[in-house]
């Protein structure tokens, strides 16, 4: 995000890297890695929450925390150090905190009590704000145009395979060897990852250092809050995450438990399931690109709702077939909705990201911990009634988002298609 100037300037001109050159090659494996390590140390902890609740002797809110803290922490740092990373370097500032994260991540494993690992979880997410704050505007200066969206596309399948990659290793590695060797395994899988980015990716060549401005920062982030179509669309990633999350954390409770009594390493192949989402995020954005992403928006979340819903039954394959819904509808959801933000803003694009994953991330953060309150008092029943309010929630935003007055959009840069207007 730049400080002093609306957005980040396109990229023009020779000597970007392209595809098929051995410096794309590289930029993309280094990014595959960092997106990579970074969702994996982020939600690695996700399917162990009851382990963890039982081992320290802790609420299921409590637990909750060790998630809730790190994506709460995550949020407004990424705003923070999108900037910094305006006058430090793109490469300096992703390199550090992916080595900050893998150390921090190491030393979670050997917590010798609870206060001590919700501390070092919490820097864990400040550690990692730094890779998915910059990595875009990296690949945006670093990047040829028609190259672009091939980059952006490999980056954000490492982040969907670390996420999901992290969740189903830990809960195998528990049942096997417990939860510390299991998180101690994610930290040094994040070390190597850590050790390839800083070796593979090309310095920046095009990143030209600009002078801190908080006052020129301010204006166009509440400008961006004026705005009533980016407010909507940043309470949709707030809904969207919020939901999600709250799922995720607590349904591991459920099947531990009678009548289902699965192991960890069982409950962490349901994560497997982001699979769906992977396709469903790539179809519906191209239906977007069609039939405009107000026509579109309502769709997932309709989806999530019945997904949540089907939760509610109790025989295992239905119960699972609600989950493979909440996140084909999650991940089309919040392709939909990102996208659009890009396309609303008036300018200063990269901050008003930054504020839609702001408020995405404290989504999770904030819906997730509730979400063990819930659970605590009317176990499923209570978790199934707070995620379908969220998701009815932001059904009634996607709604209200079809009669919003268009605007009149910005010029598109060559390398995007030509799409309806927000």
């Amino acid at each position: 995000m730049n400080a002093t100037s609306p957005g980040i300037a396109e990229p023009s001109g020779s000597g970007r890297l392209t595809a098929g050159s051995a410096g794309f090659r590289r930029a993309n494996w280094a990014l595959f890695a960092g997106g990579f390590a970074t969702f994996a140390l982020l939600y690695c902890v996700q399917p162990l929450l009851p382990v963890l609740a039982q081992a320290f002797g802790v609420s299921a809110a409590s637990s909750s925390l060790v998630v809730s803290l790190s994506t709460g922490a995550m949020a407004p740092a990424m705003l923070a150090i999108s900037s910094l990373s305006d006058a430090w370097g793109r490469k300096t500032v992703m390199g550090w905190s992916l080595t900050c994260a893998a150390l921090l991540s190491l030393g979670a494993a050997a917590a010798p009590n609870w206060t001590c690992l919700l501390v070092l979880r919490a820097a864990l997410g400040l550690a990692l704000a730094g890779l998915p704050a910059v990595a875009m505007a990296y690949l945006f200066e670093e990047v040829d145009g028609a190259s672009l969206g091939v980059a952006m596309g490999l980056y954000i399948s490492g982040n969907a395979v670390g996420g999901m990659s992290g969740r189903l290793l830990t809960g195998v590695l528990t049942d096997l060897f417990g939860w510390r060797a299991a998180m101690g395994s994610m930290g040094f899988l994040s070390v190597g990852a850590t050790i390839l980015f800083w070796s593979a990716l090309p310095p920046s060549r095009h990143f030209q250092p600009r002078r801190l401005a908080v006052g020129a920062l301010m204006d166009s982030l509440a400008r961006h809050l004026r705005e009533p179509g980016l407010r909507r669309l940043f309470a949709m990633g707030f809904l969207l995450l919020g939901c999600f999350v709250t799922v995720y954390n607590y349904i591991g409770y459920r099947l531990v438990a009678p009548p289902y009594g699965l192991r960890q390493g069982a409950v962490a192949a349901l994560f497997t399931v982001y699979i769906v989402g992977v396709f469903t995020s790539t179809w519906v954005g191209t239906l977007a690109g069609r039939l405009g992403r107000r026509r579109v928006l309502w769709w997932p979340l309709a989806v999530m709702l019945c997904g949540v819903a089907l939760t509610l039954f109790t025989p295992l394959p239905v119960v699972v077939a609600g989950i493979v819904l909440i996140t084909a509808g999650f991940f089309a959801g919040h392709s939909v909705a990102s996208s659009w933000v890009g396309r609303r803003a008036q300018g200063a694009r990269a901050q008003a990201s930054g504020l839609y994953l702001f408020f995405y991330y404290m989504g999770g953060s904030v819906v997730g911990w509730l979400g063990g309150y819930a659970w605590s008092g009317w176990a499923w029943m209570g978790v199934a009634a707070l995620t379908g309010a969220v998701a009815l929630a932001g059904l009634a935003v996607a709604l209200n988002l079809r009669s919003l007055p268009r605007i009149q959009p910005l010029a598109v840069p060559e390398t995007e298609p030509a799409e309806p207007a927000g």
